[in-house]
């Protein structure tokens, strides 16, 4: 019972966080064009974002196996409502980067946050688990675009940073007051040594953990070519503007909370997770290969059709790949793991959105054809993980998952 709650109150402070996170995506492209930025210069924009991820998902992962869960969720809250403030006030390219410097370095936290769900749940529910907390962010963008959309265009900039502030606000005081620690046994031993890359290298070493690294990589980077250049392509190719790109991730933030908060179960006891993830990265090529040809006219029903199969794939593979970190390594390490992958990841949100939006000011269809490209390697690598699970046995019944419970 004590789990459950500890679960519904991370879940809760995890949909405000994307709630103000959500408020930003539909204008920050447009806004940053405003502002000076030409299509690949909003992608380094993109990028300052993903590398303070980067830089930072290890150190407060390393944090949080030493101190616990709970104040490294609730510094990094503070610091992305920090971030928040300055976005008020983004009336100038460099404060509008200076924003997103520090919105990286407090949504750095979420291998902490995957690491308390490792803490408190078996095995056998974490695929469920994770994908409950995929659901979270999913909410997240069903209110934050369209709200975002309409605060800015009714209300201007400042009063869409400070109401994105006060989201932020409130998450902190319901996470201080209701959010318990879920480290029993906190690891003052583990190594606190900032070298990420030396870190990472390290981890890609173990032959399971390297190849789930690898497709966590080319997934995000896939990704975040698309989700860079979408806003554009949609304004430039379909002609819609800031509040109706705003209902568009709402729909987008529908499909995935539908899909990660009611379907996931169902498809890990007919999948398992191996094959989960092999069929998500297959439905991410289709419905990224399929976007920039469905525009204007054929915008709906069919491009809604491709954004349903990426937030379909989104669920198969986030939760899958998380479960199956989080059983692969060793136990006093979860956090340190989960937020190196999480640093990992973001090198792909750095490379994705540099590249992505090189490529769309060069041709808008060339992101969403490299992106399905590189898929197919992911796609090799998936393949090659069941295979070596299927030889071992299933990812719960490894020994590492039987010693932490």
């Amino acid at each position: 019972m004590k789990s459950q709650k500890a679960l519904g109150v991370l879940f809760f402070t995890v949909f405000l966080d994307l709630l103000g996170f959500g408020l930003i995506i539909p204008i920050l492209p447009t806004l940053a064009q405003d502002l000076g930025a030409s299509e690949s210069q909003i992608g380094l924009i993109a990028a300052i974002y993903a590398l303070m991820n980067f830089a930072f998902s290890p150190f407060w992962g390393t944090l949080s196996d030493r101190y616990g869960r709970r104040p490294i969720i609730l510094t990094s809250i503070l610091i992305t409502a920090t971030a928040y403030l300055i976005f008020a006030q983004a009336h100038f390219l460099w404060i509008l980067i200076l924003s997103r410097v520090f919105s990286g370095i407090g949504s750095a936290n979420i291998g902490a946050a995957q690491a308390y769900i490792g803490d408190v749940t078996s095995p056998a529910d974490r695929a469920k688990r994770m994908g409950l907390i995929g659901a979270a962010f999913g909410l997240g963008f069903i209110a934050g675009p369209p709200l975002g959309g309409f605060v800015k265009a009714e209300y201007g900039l400042e009063v869409m940073g400070y109401l994105a502030a006060s989201f932020s606000g409130i998450n902190f005081i319901l996470a201080y007051i209701f959010l318990p620690e879920s480290l029993k046994d906190k690891n003052r031993e583990a190594a606190f040594n900032y070298n990420v890359l030396k870190s990472i290298r390290d981890e890609l070493r173990k032959p399971m953990i390297r190849e789930l690294f690898v497709v966590n990589f080319i997934f995000i980077t896939a990704f975040s070519m698309m989700q860079v250049t979408a806003v554009l392509l949609w304004e430039q190719y379909s002609f819609y503007n800031e509040q109706e790109i705003g209902l568009v991730f709402m729909y987008i933030g529908v499909c995935s909370a539908i899909v990660q908060a009611t379907l996931i179960g169902l498809f890990k006891k007919k999948f398992g997770e191996n094959r989960m993830l092999v069929i998500g990265v297959m439905l991410l090529a289709i419905g990224l290969l399929a976007m920039p040809f469905l525009q204007d006219d054929l915008f709906i029903p069919w491009q809604l059709v491709a954004l349903l199969l990426i937030a379909l794939a989104n669920g198969f593979i986030g939760p899958s790949l998380l479960s199956m970190i989080t059983q692969y390594c060793e136990p006093h390490e979860v956090g340190r793991t989960t937020g190196l992958n999480q640093s990992f990841g973001s090198l792909g949100r750095v490379i994705g959105p540099i590249i992505g939006g090189a490529l769309y000011e060069w041709e808008h269809h060339l992101p969403y054809l490299v992106g399905p490209a590189i898929l197919m390697i992911a796609y090799s690598l998936a393949i090659r993980l069941k295979k070596s699970a299927g030889s071992e046995g299933s990812v719960q019944a490894e020994p590492i998952s039987s010693a932490r419970n």
